[in-house]
């Protein structure tokens, strides 16, 4: 399992067994030097307990930061993937109660704190962090994961035990989990572009949700779930003035805490504003912080807009150009890497790439500040869906099945806010997923996604909800942890600071959305700062032109016929409906539903056929 995710951390691991009353630490095969002579390799063990760790060493590179890490009774143990950017705090509020460090590290301030507050320990940290924390004091083991899921952590239970791991691909590994196709995972995956957790794609291992821990009783194997975080409603009632001012403060101080590490660190600029705000921010904590940008076709204008605001303030500022041929020659690993199908090529592995070569092991980015915001376009559409719903009684009265209506008859079925979300995405509709999967699979699906609702409040506030929980968690910071870490990268995000989060949240819904614009509060922070070219650059996802590939690059066309004809032949799928598909694209977006199939069937080949 351990070899398995290897490239997430390459710089050292270790092992720690516990049997009969007894917990022993091992050194692996890749540990450091230090370590080998410090603890025995691994050779073949049986326990009741196994903990296994890849480290990635970005604070306190000595052997005193290697994990599992032991309390000093050596009764609490500790694995932990992640940052915690006030751990400096926590630390000196410790150190006032009697604690003594050994390391520099912020795994270790993690052990003390919970040896100190317990499970209250989570709601402390600011940060991104998946932990396990195994108590033999009172008999627990802990699973946990940060509040808005930037670090994954999945897990599988049977009677034969309980496994986890930050990828599928470890658990897989494992003798207790043989992978079987979860098909109610499936159908949200193509509904979103990505499967809402706690479900994967994989019958039963099961997504660890954001903002919650998981204890196990090692007496009995009972296992319970709680939260210990939540989206604060809209409550202060501030003027408009007065809420830039605290983004701007707070937004600084998030940067200055997660520009800290002990490896060279630089700024992902994608030309829009939330990268951009960054970079510039970033040079009055370092002076000598680097910037780059990933250049594909198309994205002339926003390489132009970083390169143009790199010189504007100073920043030393490169542009990496991923050709045609580069993008192709690792399309199906890097498929095959998201552990699901997927509906993109995705850029941010060549940004990883591109910063390993270089020597970046910690990367700024600007993710989060779209969910936080109000910025993908689809928002602007709230308001006009919020009085057509008033009319989706005419729904059942089309009965004409051109294209057009049923577009339209999707349309007035969006009853929920979560339907409104769902159509936003760009993905399958429901009566495509119905008709693309065979009609004795559909039938063991369950297609009421009721339990994915959240508040359903029918105003702006409704939506943020949804796009901070399934955009963000299940999908972006997601994906970009799985891309960081194929190179042993690590991508931070300083939108995505508790306080910040906590702030905005609670800000009234007037200033954070007017229906008119995008990111309104966030470009009102920026405009003292930024030139007026990246402040007027309309909103372009940082993705590859898939559909000008599809039509135009015979290589790509070749690639997806012969993976359609594979999967037609796996009997999963109505032949005739993708054939359908392929032949008649004519919408913008009709070739997303046709790449969600390609990378099924990728995803099919790479992990239930070895």
């Amino acid at each position: 399992m351990n070899q398995a995710i290897r490239h997430r951390g390459p710089d050292d691991e270790g092992f720690w067994m516990y049997s009969n009353g007894e917990g022993v630490s091992f050194s692996g095969n890749d540990s450091t030097q230090k370590i080998k002579e410090q603890f025995p390799v691994l050779k073949e063990e049986n326990s009741d307990i196994a903990l296994g760790f890849r480290r990635l060493s970005i604070i306190d590179l000595s052997e005193k930061g290697h994990q599992p890490m032991l309390s000093e009774n050596e009764q609490i143990i500790i694995t932990f993937n992640g940052e915690i950017y006030n751990f400096k705090k926590l630390r000196k509020e410790l150190e006032s109660f009697g604690h003594v460090f050994r390391s520099t590290s912020d795994t270790e301030v993690i052990l003390k704190a919970y040896e100190e507050w317990g499970t209250t320990v989570f709601e402390k940290l600011d940060g991104m962090f998946a932990v396990c924390i195994v108590d033999l004091i009172s008999q627990k083991l802990i699973l946990a994961r940060d509040r808005v899921g930037m670090k994954p952590l999945f897990y599988h239970q049977s009677e034969k035990g309980l496994v986890w791991a930050s990828e599928i691909k470890a658990l897989l590994k494992n003798e207790f989990v043989k992978p079987e196709i979860n098909w109610n995972g499936v159908y949200t995956n193509f509904l979103f572009q990505t499967t809402l957790a706690p479900q994967t794609c994989f019958q039963h291992i099961f997504s660890l949700e954001p903002a919650s821990f998981m204890t196990v009783d090692l007496k009995n194997q009972n296992i319970t779930k709680e939260k210990f975080w939540n989206l604060p409603l809209p409550s202060e009632n501030i003027s408009e003035e007065e809420a830039v001012k605290k983004i701007d403060k707070l937004l600084s101080e998030s940067i200055s805490e997660q520009l800290y590490a002990d490896v060279p660190v630089a700024v992902m600029m994608s030309g829009g504003i939330d990268s951009t705000l960054i970079a510039y921010k970033s040079k009055s904590y370092n002076a000598d912080i680097n910037a780059y940008t990933i250049s594909y076709p198309f994205s002339e204008e926003e390489v132009k807009n970083a390169a143009l605001a790199a010189q504007h303030f100073g920043v030393s500022h490169e542009v990496k150009e991923v050709s045609d041929e580069e993008a192709l020659e690792h399309l199906k690993e890097n498929i095959q890497h998201f552990e699901e199908p997927y509906s993109s090529f995705e850029v941010l592995i060549n940004a990883a790439k591109y910063a390993h070569d270089k020597n970046f092991k910690v990367l700024l980015s600007g993710n989060g500040a779209d969910e936080l915001f109000a910025g993908y376009s689809h928002t602007l559409k709230l308001n006009r869906w919020l009085f057509m719903r008033n009319f989706n009684c005419i729904n059942p009265f089309i009965f004409t099945k051109d294209k057009f209506s049923q577009r339209l008859k999707n349309y007035f079925s969006q009853d929920n806010m979560f339907d409104f979300f769902r159509q936003s995405q760009i993905s399958m509709r429901p009566l495509e997923v119905k008709s693309v999967i065979k009609q004795e699979i559909y039938n063991t699906i369950d297609p009421d996604l009721s339990k994915y609702h959240l508040s359903e409040t029918k105003n702006y506030s409704g939506y943020f909800e949804y796009d901070m929980k399934y955009s963000l968690s299940s999908h972006h910071v997601f994906r970009d942890d799985l891309s960081a870490m194929k190179y042993s990268v690590e991508f931070r995000y300083p939108y995505l600071s508790n306080s910040l989060i906590d702030y905005v949240a609670a800000l009234p819904e007037n200033i954070r959305f007017n229906g008119a614009q995008n990111k309104p509060l966030l470009r009102k922070t920026a405009k003292k700062y930024l030139p007026e070219s990246v402040l007027n650059m309309p909103k372009k996802g940082f993705s590859f032109p898939v559909n000008y590939f599809i039509k135009n690059e015979k290589k790509v066309r070749d690639f997806i016929v012969e993976n359609l004809e594979s999967l037609k032949r796996r009997n999963f799928f109505n032949a005739a409906v993708i054939d359908e598909w392929w032949n008649h694209q004519e919408h913008e977006y009709d070739w997303v539903k046709i790449w969600q199939l390609v990378t099924f069937e990728l995803w099919y080949q790479k992990y239930f056929e070895k």
